[in-house]
């Protein structure tokens, strides 16, 4: 991933490293002119003073522009990260999407994706200081061969400590990305269940000490037992760095030619040398977390590969029949604890027909109505639209015929159609008929508000999808959270109205009294249809027609 995110920004990417580059260079340069000046003569101090300035000025400006540049690289691997992860859980099936769960896709999109992108904003300091350790041992190289050998030694053994460290820390840093997904579940459950814990003091207490409180304790304990484990290492290599100074300046550099040169420029060089080298030691663990980022970010989207071929909204398509037939789904079922087999079902559904889908918990309702509405892929068998089989090449343009509101239903803050004058004055007159006018309007297309009731709430998904003005209606549930007054509106006057306009209607429901409203009533049990039986208001209509 990192590598993909390179190649995006290459060109961008080889400015920022150059300028860093040049602002290591004169870093170093800046050395060897203190060490040349602290044993030169005054007029050679002289004719250093413009040198030194060209050299000062030229690593300002570098190293003001290398930060900028990969500051902008930041934001555009973010920004890309954020949009890869988000289209491909548009994308995604929607059965691997409730099986990958919100947690992990959150995480993802939030702290994985920043530790990815901050990774850019540390390698102008990478090619920096490795520029200045790299041209810094040059210089050691050509003061004294015999010392700087003894030099490459501290740091090889050094390094080698902190490497070892390394794979260690990694370790915990991987332990920690993982139990941050489930950290970020307990988040969701904070606001989700908040009524839930408000009500149970004991329950409330658990969750924050037993369940919240272990997760965040376990994410800071691994990765303070990570970063600790850098320190050490760090605290290693520097106790190692300035042994080796106290060597130089009392021990190695003994007798030899141009001792004053060779022990400033050795002790200057390993005193400045310290931070580059730190830094760069200290980049290990930012890469490394980075990595598992990246990885973790691989792992939840790599399988979000979707094979239907996306098509551009076709606003006003009807249709003439859609036929289910030995149609077959098989998924996991919790409660039983065991795979559950929805099918083999063979309905056929109309315009202009309200049919009710009743069964017990369990019974594979939503779930059916997820295979009509093309959410999820059948298994075996046909789902045909007027006489077209429905298949990963068109489904997602079948999907475009249908308008739902599940109980699970998410209700977005504007309609993501757009929004004019026309359908501000629709849906506000639907606002009134439902009552809520008191506490929502509807503005450029968007809601007031959206801190409301649940039944409120669902009442505005029920606008939104009749504002959407699509063949096929489905409703799960929808009458659960209103109150009596609004269930007779609901099925009294919004399903007939409805059917008036040509719409083919599915609604999930428990709701007995109301039956005689539809069309038909789908009995459902144990994933197989019991009965299919015409109601009493449709056997009525078709008495008085003969």
């Amino acid at each position: 991933m990192l590598i993909h995110l390179i190649k995006r920004s290459r060109w961008l990417l080889l400015a920022a490293s150059m300028a860093s580059t040049v602002s290591g260079i004169c870093g170093v340069l800046l050395v060897i002119q203190i060490n040349a000046a602290l044993t030169a003569t005054d007029a050679e101090r002289a004719q250093l003073v413009w040198s030194f300035s060209a050299v000062v000025l030229g690593a300002l400006i570098c190293g003001i522009w290398s930060k900028l540049l990969f500051e902008l690289l930041r934001l555009r691997a973010m920004a890309e990260l954020r949009q890869f992860v988000s289209g491909r859980v548009m994308d995604a099936p929607m059965r691997l999407l409730e099986q990958l769960g919100a947690a992990r896709v959150q995480s993802a999109l939030a702290d994985h994706v920043t530790d990815v992108a901050r990774f850019f904003v540390s390698v102008p300091n990478i090619l920096t200081n490795g520029v200045v350790v790299v041209g810094c041992l040059l210089y050691l190289a050509m003061l004294s061969p015999e010392v700087f050998l003894v030099a490459v030694g501290v740091i090889v053994l050094g390094s080698a400590g902190y490497l070892w460290a390394q794979r260690v820390a990694a370790r915990h840093l991987d332990a920690a990305a993982k139990e941050q997904d489930r950290l970020f579940g307990h988040f969701r459950a904070l606001t989700e269940g908040a009524k839930e814990l408000r009500q149970n003091r004991q329950k409330r207490n658990r969750f924050a000490s037993t369940v919240l409180g272990t997760s965040i304790h376990s994410v800071t304990r691994h990765r303070m037992r990570g970063m600790a484990i850098f320190e050490v290492a760090a605290g290693w290599g520097n106790f190692l760095i300035y042994a080796f100074i106290g060597l130089v300046l009392f021990v190695l550099v003994g007798d030899m030619p141009d001792k004053a040169r060779v022990m400033t420029g050795f002790a200057l060089v390993f005193v400045y040398m310290v931070t580059p080298l730190q830094s760069l030691l200290d980049w290990l663990p930012e890469a490394n977390l980075a990595r598992v980022s990246s990885a973790r970010i691989a792992e939840v989207t790599q399988r979000m590969v979707s094979q239907e071929t996306t098509v551009a909204p076709t606003k006003g398509h009807r249709f003439s029949a859609i036929e289910l037939k030995a149609l077959k789904h098989r998924y996991f079922h919790e409660q039983s604890g065991d795979f559950f087999e929805l099918g083999p079902i063979d309905l056929r559904f109309t315009p202009g027909e309200v049919v009710f889908l009743v069964g017990g918990n369990g019974s594979g309702k939503t779930t059916l109505a997820k295979l009509i509405v093309g959410l999820y892929p059948q298994e075996s068998g046909e789902l045909l639209l007027d006489g077209v089989p429905v298949a990963d090449g068109n489904r997602d343009h079948y999907r475009q015929l249908f308008s739902a509101v599940f109980s699970d239903f998410h209700l977005f803050d504007q309609l993501l159609e757009g929004g004019n004058a026309e359908i501000d004055e629709a849906g506000n007159g639907l606002i009134e008929k439902l009552h809520l006018q008191h506490k929502v309007k509807m503005m450029d297309g968007a809601f007031s508000t959206r801190e409301l009731s649940q039944g409120q709430r669902k009442r505005l998904a029920l606008i939104v999808a009749h504002l959407e003005d699509r063949p096929f209606l489905v409703f799960d549930e929808w009458a659960a959270d209103q109150d009596p007054l609004f269930k007779q509106f609901f099925y009294n006057e919004v399903l007939p109205e409805l059917r008036a306009l040509g719409k083919a209607i599915l609604v999930i429901s428990h709701d007995d009294r109301y039956f005689h409203v539809g069309d038909r009533v789908v009995r459902l049990e144990s994933g197989k249809i019991l009965s299919v039986d015409v109601s009493v208001g449709a056997e009525s209509k078709l008495s008085h027609c003969a």
